[in-house]
């Protein structure tokens, strides 16, 4: 690995990624020792201190994500990504409820989830502990920042956050928000840190940390979870594409349906959690005939052709959706993807894992 500089210390002195890894993991490493035996109060009151530190910092977060949104636009990014990266007054209140939502979960260290006897009267239980060090690697999600740090602290984990360049001036005030909320319930403030730089180098030496992390967590495209499930040395926790789809049941509530649907697909199309695939059941369709799809073409949703589209009124924006009904024949049928590059939809993959020990 080429040794370039990428950062500077305290003192003035250049540092290279190798190098930066090797501090931040050794400290990640020694708060994660202190957070296995956190108590469950110092954790909740670590998190409501961070979300009250955020919104008290909401100007300053926005005057932040003001000069990465000129840096986007700068770098050419699309429309969808710009949206991604842009945080408002009303995307902060997001960020708190959402601390604020982890702060208020059970905790999970030390929960039985299993227990057993053996026919020689051993008694084993199966019980939740941290991970140790978690890498998190993700795009240009501001918010990334702090939910992954939460969710993180919650489980007793130190983690090490490399967010997306574009964001790279949010998530900093956002950090440090989270490390004041640390220090106010006397938490060690290297449990959750964010790589202070935006050169590449430092993806690189965190997927090759086997001595400090003890797993990575890609958050992003495509692209970026398959450069890490290529290149990573440590574990990976990847989640591929995911399976973005909505099912309406043959008995399911219509106006409740009509909801989930458009709330599904069109609150915020460019994430990656958006609605890809609507699922409808026989016995739905026979009864209310293609209402979902008209409430989505109404909203400028494009549709995949087949026999669904039976309702009159195309729309042409706007990313894709399919649609699929159980025991119809789709095939001939136009199955273009209008998401995601226009490609078509690959089938769903696993990546490898090792044998549970319960599954011989």
């Amino acid at each position: 690995m080429e040794e370039r500089k990428v950062g500077q210390m305290a003192d003035g002195a250049q540092e290279d990624a190798v190098g930066m890894m090797r501090r931040m993991g050794a400290a990640a490493k020694a708060a994660a020792a202190e957070l296995a035996y956190a108590s469950a109060e110092r954790k909740h009151a670590a998190l409501i201190g961070a979300a009250q530190y955020v919104w008290e910092s909401r100007e300053a977060i926005m005057a932040a994500n003001a000069q990465d949104m000129a840096f986007g636009v700068s770098k050419g990014l699309s429309p969808a990504m710009l949206d991604r990266l842009k945080l408002d007054e009303g995307r902060i209140r997001g960020i708190v409820d959402g601390l604020r939502a982890v702060a208020e979960q059970k905790d999970p260290v030390g929960e039985v989830i299993a227990d057993w006897d053996q026919p020689t009267g051993l008694h084993i239980q199966r019980v939740r502990t941290p991970l140790g060090v978690v890498g998190v690697i993700y795009e240009s999600r501001p918010n990334v920042t702090a939910d992954a740090g939460a969710l993180c602290l919650k489980a007793g984990n130190a983690v090490i956050l490399r967010g997306g360049s574009e964001s790279f001036h949010s998530s900093t005030a956002i950090h440090a928000c989270m490390v004041r909320g640390l220090a106010s319930a006397g938490l060690p403030e290297a449990a959750i840190q964010l790589v202070p730089t935006r050169d590449r180098g430092m993806v690189e030496a965190m997927l090759r940390a086997v001595e400090w992390i003890d797993v990575i967590v890609p958050r992003g495209g495509k692209g970026l979870v398959g450069l890490v499930q290529r290149e990573a040395r440590v574990p990976v926790f990847a989640h591929l594409e995911g399976i973005c789809h909505v099912y309406a049941d043959g008995d399911a509530d219509l106006e409740k349906a009509r909801r989930v649907v458009v709330n599904a697909k069109t609150r915020r199309t460019g994430i990656c959690g958006a609605a890809e695939c609507l699922l409808i059941d026989r016995r739905f369709w026979d009864r209310h005939g293609g209402v979902l799809v008209t409430d989505l073409l109404e909203r400028g949703v494009k549709c995949g052709r087949g026999e669904l589209l039976t309702v009159p009124g195309r729309a042409g924006a706007g990313r894709g959706f399919r649609l699929r009904i159980p025991g119809h024949d789709h095939r001939g049928e136009d199955r273009r993807w209008r998401g995601r590059g226009d490609r078509p939809h690959p089938p769903l993959r696993q990546p490898a894992h090792r044998k549970h020990p319960d599954r011989e």
